[in-house]
């Protein structure tokens, strides 16, 4: 008799717990609703590996965001495919802001249009919430070639037809997109090599396997201030603290080659607004604080303007459009 009613308690428990744990998803799921989120970490996807400039943009971001939002915000590097492979995970993850991706120009621009196999809309299949960076472009040529200026380079690439080359991280990637829009733009020539990541194109221009790239800033300004390379011009809104003496594009005449870099977060097409302008907001918060403004400086990262998921969203189909027009005019394909 002991042990029966021992069973029956044990199984009116059990079915009492079974009950609080189905009912436990949906009480969860309409707090969220109804304002509650976040509730658990943050997974940020960083689509590259670590040690990058996008890497670490998200690891300066990841604290403060924490912080600001309560819950841990986790960085997770899944680097395959120049950052395709994580993207593309992440536009087909679950749409509760729960998961994040760090986008660049690499993966929202440069990949889908020199990658047709692609298959994630940069703009479609993502809520693009905020810029969390700019890095001006810089052109940069080795030391030893024979020009100071802008000017000068044009006109030797000019003359030197076929003799000079320029470096990339990889074919289809934004080094030789930004590089084809220059000589679109400028008559400047050059024979395109492709490299396999950032860290061998700075050691070939270091070394002058090639004589110019145009590229991002962050990664050769230690190189430029030693001495070992020469940046000719910025493609940056204003001159820059760290290289007072190189001018922007935009004096030098050219102000359509004025195309910063940037570094933004997106969740999954079909996150709910009130968790985007949430993400937004915590963002525009974390930018807005001066140590996290002057530590994006002095990585020579432009702090973020504001601007609103819509903005940003514009910008890049703008842009996505811009260089498109250059990948059918240079014949650019990845694959």
């Amino acid at each position: 008799m002991q042990n029966a009613l021992f069973s029956r308690r044990r199984f009116v428990a059990f079915g009492l717990t079974a009950a609080a744990v189905a009912t436990a998803a949906p009480l969860a799921a309409h707090a969220e609703a109804q304002g509650a989120w976040p509730t658990r970490p943050i997974t940020l996807v960083v689509p590259f590996p670590p040690g990058g400039s996008v890497d670490i943009m998200a690891r300066q971001y990841s604290e403060p965001l924490s912080r600001i939002l309560g819950v841990p915000v986790v960085v997770d590097n899944k680097p395959g495919a120049g950052g395709s492979v994580a993207t593309q995970t992440v536009a087909r993850a679950k749409p509760d802001g729960y998961t994040l991706v760090v986008s660049s120009q690499s993966s929202h621009l440069a990949n889908p249009l020199t990658q047709p196999r692609i298959a994630y809309d940069p703009v479609k299949d993502f809520e693009n919430i905020a810029i969390i960076g700019r890095q001006p472009l810089a052109l940069v040529v080795h030391s030893s070639l024979p020009v100071k200026t802008f000017a000068e380079f044009v006109a030797y690439s000019k003359k030197n037809a076929g003799k000079l080359d320029y470096g990339s991280a990889g074919v289809g990637s934004m080094g030789q997109l930004n590089v084809e829009m220059l000589k679109a733009s400028t008559g400047a020539q050059g024979t395109h090599i492709p490299y396999r990541g950032g860290s061998q194109l700075n050691t070939a221009v270091i070394a002058n396997e090639v004589q110019y790239i145009f590229d991002n800033l962050v990664i050769m300004l230690p190189f430029i201030q030693q001495g070992k390379v020469r940046a000719l011009a910025l493609a940056s809104e204003q001159r820059l603290p760290q290289l007072p003496d190189v001018p922007t594009l935009a004096e030098l005449g050219h102000p359509e080659l004025n195309m910063s870099s940037w570094t933004g977060i997106a969740a999954p097409g079909g996150t709910p607004q009130p968790i985007v302008q949430k993400i937004h907001a915590a963002i525009r918060k974390a930018a807005s604080d001066p140590a996290m403004q002057a530590s994006l400086r002095d990585r020579g990262v432009l702090p973020p303007e504001e601007m609103s998921p819509a903005e940003f969203e514009k910008m890049m189909t703008d842009r996505l459009q811009r260089y498109g027009e250059v990948v059918k005019r240079a014949k650019i394909s990845a694959e």
